[in-house]
This record gives C-alpha cells, structure tokens and sequence, in this order.
C-alpha cells in the first residue's frame, strides 16, 4: 500500500513569508534610527518624527505590494 501526501494550498503564501521579512527588518531600522538620533539631539526630535512616518510608510508599502501580489497570481 502506498500513501502520498498532497501539498494543497499556494505556493504564494510561502513567498509573501519570505518578502515580509525585508519590510521587518526596514520598520526596526527606521524607528532605531530614530532612537537614535532623539537620544543624541532631543531638540529634534519633533523634526524628525516626519521623516520617521515617511520611512516607515514608504517601507511599509512594500509589504502591501507584496500581499497583493502574493493574493494577485
């Protein structure tokens, strides 16, 4: 007797784990870097808390193509 195991499911999901840990690793270095540069110069803090939304939009983004893209194929 023999028994195969079937794999269902999309090979998709797969790849939208794997391209999700680019976007990961790019939120944690834009809010340490924003730590970073608020525990040097507070004063500036108000100055860049606009650059870190930006940063962390803009690389968030590239988490969204990739679950579109992922549901898209």
């Amino acid at each position: 007797m023999t028994v195969l195991a079937a794999i269902e499911g999309s090979v998709n999901t797969i790849g939208y784990g794997l391209a999700a840990i680019g976007p990961g690793i790019g939120v944690a270095l834009v809010f340490a870097a924003y730590i970073q540069s608020s525990a040097r110069q507070p004063e500036s803090a108000g100055y860049n808390r606009t650059w870190l939304v930006l940063g962390f939009a803009l690389v968030e983004a590239l988490a969204l193509f990739g679950l579109v893209l992922a549901f898209a194929v």
